[in-house]
């Protein structure tokens, strides 16, 4: 059996109209399309992994609407399991996005069933944390929650990873101690850390000062700059595979999922870097969230250009 990854996060139906320029205040504009997308960083990364090679579970909330059927069913179609997808009382997480002809684009989130899920939901669950090899969590549902799974997951022994998304400030000092590997991008690592991140030098920074907090190792990802590796002894930066970009939407959730299963499937931290690197470059080159996460024999067959 592959190696299995539970991802406890969120779960969001993304409402994406796209329109010449953002409106502005008491503005109603004429839209050029609308798509309904499943979404959110949890299942985003819970699908990425599960392309990529690995045994997934979904631990989160939907609500009782149509939209918590679509996002359940848009798992199921990954053979994810979702045995911890709760369903609660109200609305669905949903993501309202305008894009512009330049790609700019303006963004309102609902928590909807995500801000329901509370450690004690996830407490009921606990066997399915019990069978994970990896643990993948982000900020998009209640920080107490984080906390909780964060610290189960160390009490349990298993390799936890948290990407701090989205992060407005630094990370609760007690959560450190229990997380493996720290994977901000830049601007979550500045939030982080109280330090600019502009260049590979101040992503160094960063990092030595987010392992110094107690994180176990950071990986800082860099865009097209590929991404640092830090684990206090040292720094390397892995650059990135060179693709045209047509869309960087899930790059970072694409890199997340797909450094976890690499690293379930037994290979080692460089290894599961550029693993993940290949798959996010690949991701860019596709429009779209979850439709342009790639298969693991998309990264299997990728030769840079």
């Amino acid at each position: 059996m592959p190696a299995k990854v539970v991802v406890v996060g969120s779960l969001n139906m993304d409402l994406v109209t796209r329109a010449e320029r953002l409106p502005r205040a008491g503005e109603t504009l004429v839209g050029q399309s609308f798509a309904t997308v499943s979404g959110g960083k949890g299942a985003n990364q819970a699908v990425a992994a599960a392309r990529l090679g690995a045994q997934v579970s979904m631990v989160g909330c939907v609500g009782d609407d149509a939209y918590g059927e679509q996002l359940r069913s848009a798992l199921l179609a990954e053979q994810i399991d979702c045995q911890a997808v709760t369903t609660v009382s109200g609305s669905s997480g949903v993501a309202l996005i305008v894009v512009d002809d330049s790609s700019q684009n303006a963004i309102v989130i609902v928590a909807g069933g995500n801000g329901q899920l509370t450690p004690e939901v996830v407490s009921g669950f606990d066997q399915v944390l019990q069978a994970a090899d990896v643990i993948i969590c982000q900020l998009e549902v209640p920080l107490p929650t984080v906390g909780h799974v964060l610290k189960r997951g160390r009490a349990l022994g298993k390799t936890v990873i948290l990407n701090p998304a989205p992060a407005s400030g630094p990370l609760p000092a007690d959560w450190y101690a229990s997380i493996d590997y720290l994977i901000p991008n830049e601007s979550e690592a500045a939030a982080l850390s109280g330090l600019p991140v502009d260049s590979l030098a101040s992503a160094e920074a960063a990092a030595g000062h987010l392992v110094a907090a107690g994180a176990g190792k950071v990986i800082i990802t860099l865009g097209p700059q590929g991404s640092l590796f830090a684990d206090g002894t040292r720094f390397e930066h892995f650059p990135a595979p060179k693709v045209k970009a047509v869309d960087t939407t899930a790059a970072g959730d694409t890199f997340v999922g797909g450094f976890a299963a690499a690293l379930a499937a037994g290979k080692n931290e460089a290894e599961a870097i550029r693993f993940g690197q290949v798959a996010a470059a690949l991701s860019v080159t596709r429009p779209g969230a979850q439709p342009s996460i790639p298969t693991l024999s998309d990264v299997q067959a990728f030769s840079p250009a």
